[in-house]
């Protein structure tokens, strides 16, 4: 490999992809370097590529030219490093173009897409086709894509919840050129392509999903036939220590299967979040928010400390089953309702007609709370859950795009995987809510019962980046935040740029031999460098 010249490999791709898809103004470069964490490495150009080939031609001429790439799908991985690369001068691969839906297999259930495809274009792709499937939706906005949260390991609401284990198949360009199919589509017309995951031999799926050895530019997902019945239910708990006792009853309805689905369970300061701003002004500007006002808030809004959300689906019978079994289970806990599409079109109906009534305004608020959580569940792509970003803003732009990122949004994830038990939920929450809070920050919390025995915990510090002490505080938060996490052995499951290096150890053979493969496939780091894995330093 050569020294990097950035300027020789611009012409170079302006040659192989064509002007219009090559960016080096500051404006591009302004927009990509924008970032939810306190900063972020500048690129030195966007490469829009529209094909596999075009793809293959860049990483080509990144090594004849020494320069680092950074594939990104969409660019919408909020509070995780968004669309920046962990370098400076690193050339963006913005896979965005790349969005075809390539195959849609209603019968066995599942779809072929490019990176480029967000959440909102295949629900629209399924819906007016009249393909009677549902996506797995994130709280990641409508604009996000699917593949990206895939190889990120991220999840979502329903059965198929755990992205990266509904994934079959995928299409890799490594950092030679060369094009890698895993899984059994390596073989020409192999039937079994994209239902069955492991292929024969070694399964290779895995390296590449929370890596930098490659850039996937296809991959199959499997996809959730419309069920005969659906139910979405709630449950508010009116204690902060019913945490423990919520997760200890649900657990067994995962582990025995009449829980399927994802469920999520927020505390009040989370819901807040996702429904609006940080009260200011109700707060006298205090922070973290008051005990008091936390209290009234909860009554205005007419929801619990610890609050529960989740579906069931299936036949009438199991619904109808699985809600008893609920209701037993978490008896005593707190209030539990159940809403159907028939029980929601009736409360439309009902508000509408009171309209001009107090239990009207208030049923048709308590509506329009529910009908986001409610659509999520049914693989419908909503933009609310990104107002959370904004929690602690001044003066929100109130101007741009719902989908947009708002300049002075500041967000630091933290993530734990926590074994599903209260005591660990418990322990997990009473780590981290004194830290945020001896800095000046909520304790915006969910867990997540993603499988069967586990939950991923998710604590994020929302600050405002136009102010500076904010900001540093927030820096100090989240390195105190993450060292108690992985101290006490509650290690994330994903990070922003900032956390990727506290995951390293010297002597942790786990690196080490993942050191090695990128070496195999990658030996002058082009691909991602400082994504999870320390950069290559050439000898």
């Amino acid at each position: 490999m050569t020294e990097t010249d950035i300027p020789r490999a611009i012409h170079a791709w302006q040659q192989e992809l064509g002007a219009d898809n090559v960016a080096f103004d500051a404006a591009t470069l302004d927009r990509y370097a924008q970032t939810t964490q306190d900063n972020a490495p500048r690129p030195a150009c966007v490469l829009w590529p529209t094909s596999t080939e075009k793809v293959q031609a860049i990483v080509r001429i990144a090594g004849q030219c020494g320069a680092a790439l950074y594939p990104i799908s969409r660019g919408k991985n909020w509070g995780y490093g968004d669309a920046c690369a962990p370098v400076e001068g690193a050339a963006i691969v913005d896979l965005s173009r790349m969005n075809r839906i390539i195959e849609i297999n209603a019968e066995l259930a599942y779809a072929v897409i490019e990176p480029g495809v967000s959440l909102q274009q295949l629900h629209e792709h399924l819906t007016q086709n009249d393909i009677p499937l549902w996506i797995d939706c994130t709280g990641a906005g409508c604009d996000a894509s699917f593949v990206g949260n895939t190889l990120d390991r991220g999840f979502g609401h329903t059965r198929y919840g755990d992205h990266f284990l509904s994934a079959c198949g995928m299409e890799i360009v490594l950092a030679d050129g060369r094009v890698l199919n895993t899984g059994f589509t390596h073989y020409a017309n192999a039937r079994a392509g994209r239902v069955y995951r492991y292929g024969v031999g070694p399964s290779l799926d895995g390296l590449f999903c929370q890596s930098n050895f490659g850039i996937v530019t296809q991959i199959g997902m499997w996809l959730q036939p419309v069920p005969d019945r659906f139910c979405f239910f709630a449950i508010a708990a009116d204690r902060d220590e019913s945490l423990g006792a919520l997760v200890d009853r649900l657990r067994p309805l995962r582990l025995d299967g009449t829980l399927t689905t994802a469920i999520h369970i927020g505390n009040d300061l989370r819901v807040f979040s996702a429904k609006g701003r940080y009260p200011w002004a109700e707060a006298g500007g205090q922070t973290p928010l008051p005990e008091d006002l936390r209290a009234v808030m909860r009554k205005r809004q007419g929801i619990g400390v610890w609050n529960a959300v989740g579906s069931l689906s299936g036949s009438a019978a199991h619904v109808r089953a699985a809600k008893r079994a609920l209701r037993r289970a978490v008896r005593g806990l707190g209030r539990i309702v159940f809403v159907n599409d028939a029980l929601l079109a009736l409360g439309s109906i009902a508000a509408s007609c009171l309209s001009w009534t107090p239990f009207g305004k208030r049923l048709s608020e308590q509506l329009a709370a529910v009908k986001p959580n409610y659509d999520l569940l049914r693989g419908v792509p909503t933009d609310v859950p990104l107002l959370g970003a904004e929690w602690r803003l001044r003066q929100p732009n109130e101007t741009r795009d719902p989908g947009a990122l708002d300049p002075a949004c500041g967000l630091f994830w933290m993530s734990p995987v926590v074994p599903m038990t209260g005591r660990d939920a418990r322990a997990v929450t009473d780590l981290l809510a004194p830290i945020l809070t001896e800095h000046g920050f909520d304790a915006l919390a969910t867990f997540t019962l993603l499988n069967e025995r586990a939950m991923i915990g998710i604590f994020n510090i929302a600050f405002d980046k136009t102010d500076p002490k904010e900001t540093q505080r927030a820096v100090t938060c989240y390195d105190q935040a993450m060292a108690a996490l992985l101290r006490e052995g509650y290690v994330p499951y994903r990070t922003g740029l900032r956390g990727m290096p506290k995951l390293h150890a010297r002597g942790d053979v786990f690196w080490e031999i993942a050191a090695d493969i990128k070496r195999a496939l990658d030996p002058h780091g082009i691909i991602a460098p400082g994504r999870y894995l320390p950069p290559i330093v050439d000898p």
